[in-house]
């Protein structure tokens, strides 16, 4: 697969040290592989507009005034919501329709409020708790968790783990780790790995490998990715590239449970391959 020029973007930006990565870009990098005629700047100006409307009315009175004033502006005035209606819709992990339509998912929704709240002078942070994702605002005096996708409610401890309760059945406690904050490439890699999931399971196999090759940007040292890319290669009957990655796996991997079937598929994809040259 040829390397488009917004791939080679994204490459090169999340080479940089994690704190150097510009969040809001890189994720209109992946839209951009989806929209090649998407001008990031566009987008990058509209976060601006919001954080200077923002101004002043975070003021210096702590997180919780800032959380006020942040949701005063994103869901009331600018109107975001969560999309219940229609979760697993992939418009709703590129930044550039989430900021057109207002709507998205968790993950997305969280980027808007860390741009914004960035752009303004406050320290805002994704958590990625089990099954969702939030964001913290930190102040002098206390932290405040706040779910963007929920309007920006704002969640004790105990909402984490009711959230928790209604997702795992009771079965998984609110440790102090799953609330660490969540680097801006683990970001992005949450954010690729939704989108992975939702062309696999609509079978868009192309639209898979484009986001399994940005994840492997993220983390070239990535077994598992090499592993799914060997399968897609093999779903869209590139046998030769299918067979090669799933050798490199288990050549990494020589013990994992399925190595007998992926070394049986790899055999098989050689041979088809053999045939097709």
């Amino acid at each position: 697969m040829t390397e488009s020029r917004t791939s080679l973007r994204f490459r090169e930006m999340v080479a940089r040290p994690d704190a150097d990565v510009d969040l809001a870009e890189a994720s209109l990098l992946i839209a951009g592989e989806e929209y090649p005629d998407l001008e990031p700047g566009r987008y990058l100006a509209r976060l601006d507009e919001m954080a200077a409307a923002l101004g002043r009315r975070a003021g210096d009175g702590g997180a919780e005034e800032a959380v006020a004033a942040l949701n005063r502006l994103l869901f009331e005035q600018e109107g975001f919501h969560g999309n219940t209606e229609d979760y697993y819709d992939p418009r709703n992990s590129f930044l550039n329709d989430v900021l057109d339509r207002r709507t998205g998912i968790p993950i997305s929704l969280c980027t808007v409020y860390m741009e914004v709240g960035r752009r303004a002078g406050l320290s805002v942070e994704g958590v990625g708790l089990p099954g969702h994702f939030v964001v913290r605002l930190s102040s002098p005096a206390a932290p405040v968790l706040v779910d963007p996708f929920h309007g920006g409610t704002v969640l004790t401890l105990e909402d984490c783990q009711r959230r928790l309760d209604r997702i795992y059945s009771g079965r998984l406690r609110l440790a102090p780790a799953m609330l660490a904050a969540c680097g801006r490439k683990a970001i992005l890699s949450r954010m690729l790995g939704n989108l992975k999931g939702i062309y696999v399971k609509a079978g868009d196999y192309v639209r898979a490998l484009r986001a399994v090759e940005m994840l492997r940007s993220l983390d070239p040292e990535s077994v598992d990715e090499l592993r799914d890319r060997g399968v897609l290669y093999a779903a869209l009957d590139c046998f030769a590239a299918a067979a090669a990655d799933l050798e490199a796996y288990l050549a990494l991997r020589p013990q994992c449970a399925e190595a007998p079937q992926l070394a049986a598929k790899a055999a098989e994809l050689r041979a088809r391959a053999a045939r097709v040259n």
